[in-house]
């Protein structure tokens, strides 16, 4: 694949060398792809490539940089960028990367945080070191429950660290160190010279930067933790990133859980009182037409993306009636692998007049997208009565009925 997109030494303004973005804020760099037809295209250019960063993009020199292995392993290391791409196999992934803040600007009354609509999403090749190689390597602990902690290099003195705790069973079954995206080296934005890459997972999970990994027997959490040489290294796993209804002033903090889906824990009795933002929810998007749309012809070709983190999409519907009633779409190639999008395709025969389009995906394991987002007042926790729950800070989204589309038929 011919590499594209800017070059990672290269600086310069966000829109300059992100053209296909549309920027929310400038410092730190958060920008959403601009237009939904940019998400058509099978593999996402990284010009429209969303980009999230929490503190500062860090200028990096990849021949100085290196990344801690500790914790429960035989042999510590540090592991220069040189050593993760010679001395390891390599391995690729195409990845449909979601921000568990995506359709956060569909919340009413307001959530916290940049107000994404549905651009926070792009479909990639991530290119690197396979997690399970370089545990393998320096004999790091097998048992059942343990946990991989990712840590970034971003954050300022006196800031909190952006850390991530991931279960170890998924960091080795497909996690990667990446040092390319789309075939280059990946731009400071996306994380030059190192990211960690969590298949199927919301892209909070995939830590950019990474300076330290850690096998650990838990998730980051309590004193060690909170003030670890004066940085919190707890704030982005126990209090951001997780489903925080309004009635609840903080979440629960867990040590470990046992039930790791996100969408499983918003739908528990018991367990995990505030979910936590692991894999992705089934979600879709219609990327032609675009919204406003003036149409003509007897016979109109509506299509979208569709995807379900670590689950198949089984089915996707269109409405031309705003979700009043339903048809099949035809999924469309080509396949890119298990944690790609899904292209589908549907083939509408209108009458004249305003029609609202909307798109819902089914997952094999049944999940289908609810309809809307629910009140504050009704103090949900996980998705009921076919709406989501609205939560503090806009996590989660995968409603359909804000992503619909309005469009006109002309005579």
């Amino acid at each position: 694949m011919a590499p594209d997109g800017p070059d990672p030494r290269r600086r310069g303004s966000l829109t300059e060398r992100y053209p296909g973005l549309d920027v929310l804020v400038d410092e730190p760099p958060n920008a959403q792809t601009a237009a939904r037809s940019n998400l058509a295209t099978p593999i996402t250019p990284r010009d429209e490539h969303f980009v999230r960063v929490h503190h500062r993009t860090p200028e990096i020199d990849a021949d100085e940089w290196t990344v801690s292995l500790a914790g429960l392993v035989e042999d510590e290391a540090e592991l220069s960028m040189e050593e993760l791409r010679c001395a390891f196999p390599t391995e690729s992934v195409v990845h449909t990367m979601e921000c568990s803040g995506n359709g956060r600007t569909y919340f009413e009354p307001d959530a916290e945080g940049d107000q994404w609509s549905f651009g926070a999403v792009g479909n990639a090749v991530w290119t690197g070191t396979p997690m399970s190689a370089v545990l393998d390597e320096y004999g790091g602990a097998t048992d059942d429950g343990l946990w991989l902690s990712a840590m970034g290099g971003e954050a300022p003195p006196d800031k909190d660290v952006f850390c991530r705790s991931i279960p170890l069973a998924k960091v080795r079954e497909d996690c990667l160190l990446a040092y390319e995206m789309n075939g280059a080296p990946m731009a400071p934005e996306h994380g030059y010279p190192v990211r960690l890459v969590v298949p199927g997972w919301f892209g909070n999970n995939s830590v950019k930067w990474v300076e330290e990994i850690r096998v650990m027997d838990g998730m980051v959490e309590g004193e060690a933790w909170t003030d670890r040489d004066g940085q919190d290294y707890t704030q982005y796993q126990q209090s951001s990133y997780r489903i925080v209804p309004d009635q609840d002033e903080q979440p629960d903090r867990h040590r470990s859980v046992d039930t790791v889906s996100t969408y499983d824990q918003m739908t528990e009795d018991e367990g995990v009182r505030n979910a936590y933002l692991f894999d992705q929810l089934v979600k879709s998007l219609l990327t032609t037409p675009e919204d406003g749309a003036t149409l003509s012809g007897p016979r109109i070709e509506l299509s979208g993306v569709a995807w379900s983190g670590e689950d198949a999409v089984e089915r996707v519907e269109v409405s031309t009636d705003g979700g009043e009633s339903w048809d099949e779409a035809t999924f469309v190639g080509p396949d890119l692998g298990r944690y790609a999008l899904d292209r589908f395709r549907y083939v509408w025969e209108p009458e004249p007049g305003e029609h609202t389009l909307c798109s819902r995906a089914t997952d094999e394991r049944g999940r289908t997208q609810p309809a809307t987002v629910s009140d504050p007042e009704d103090e949900l926790r996980g998705i009921e009565n076919d709406e989501f729950p609205w939560n503090v800070k806009g996590y989660g989204n995968n409603a359909y009925r804000p992503l619909g589309v309005t469009v006109e038929v002309e005579a």
